[in-house]
């Protein structure tokens, strides 16, 4: 297997072909987390635990409300059309963006 590895020895990534960079090595690849890094010391591999791996994973999961929202939510363009027809008087359309809004909030709540 052949590696690539960072200034600090993180392992970038591997392959069983060489590259104009990379280190053979035949020690065997460990298993890891994401929120661990893979680090290669002295011609081992070495696991290491990432308080920055994992405080970026808790912040995707405490926002993925907001990107599940997102792809749910009327598009811009319904909204405005839906104001527009409201400011002339029909509010229906906007009846409905405001219901589907709910909806989407009530299916995808703040944790």
């Amino acid at each position: 297997m052949y590696i690539e590895i960072d200034q600090n020895n993180n392992v970038l990534g591997y392959s069983d072909k060489p590259s104009g960079s990379s280190i053979e090595t035949n020690e065997k690849l460990p298993s890891y987390t994401d929120v661990q890094v893979l680090k290669f010391v002295s011609g081992k591999f070495v696991v290491e635990d990432s308080q920055e791996l994992a405080d970026e994973k808790a912040n995707r999961i405490a926002n993925q409300y907001q990107r599940d929202r997102a792809l749910q939510y009327p598009s811009i363009t319904d909204v405005v059309v839906a104001l527009a027809e409201k400011e002339e008087g029909d509010d229906t359309a906007w009846q409905e963006i405001t219901a589907k809004r709910a909806k989407v909030k009530a299916d995808n709540p703040k944790p």
